[in-house]
C-alpha cells in the first residue's frame, strides 16, 4: 500500500476547499478520541492545508499590490 504525502494534494485545491478542510481537520483534532497515530496524519494534513492557504492569501496579496502599482 503506498501512502500519499498529506500535501500531495493540497496543492491542488482552492483556497475555499482548502479552508474547510481545515476547519474540518481542526473540528477533529479538538473532539479528541483518535489515536496517536490518526492525530498525526491529521496534523500532518493540517499543516499542508495551512501552507496551502497561506499560498492563496499571498498570491492575493501580490495581485492586489501590482494592481494598485499599475496607472489608472
Amino acid at each position: 500500500m503506498t501512502e500519499q504525502k498529506p500535501e500531495s494534494d493540497a496543492a491542488a485545491l482552492s483556497y475555499e476547499e482548502a479552508r474547510e478542510q481545515l476547519i474540518a481537520v481542526v473540528g477533529r483534532l479538538e473532539a479528541g478520541g483518535a489515536s496517536l497515530e490518526e492525530s498525526l496524519a491529521l496534523w500532518e494534513r493540517g499543516e499542508a492545508l495551512a501552507v496551502r492557504c497561506e499560498e492563496w492569501l499571498e498570491g492575493a496579496r501580490k495581485r492586489l499590490a501590482a494592481a494598485r502599482d499599475q496607472p489608472l
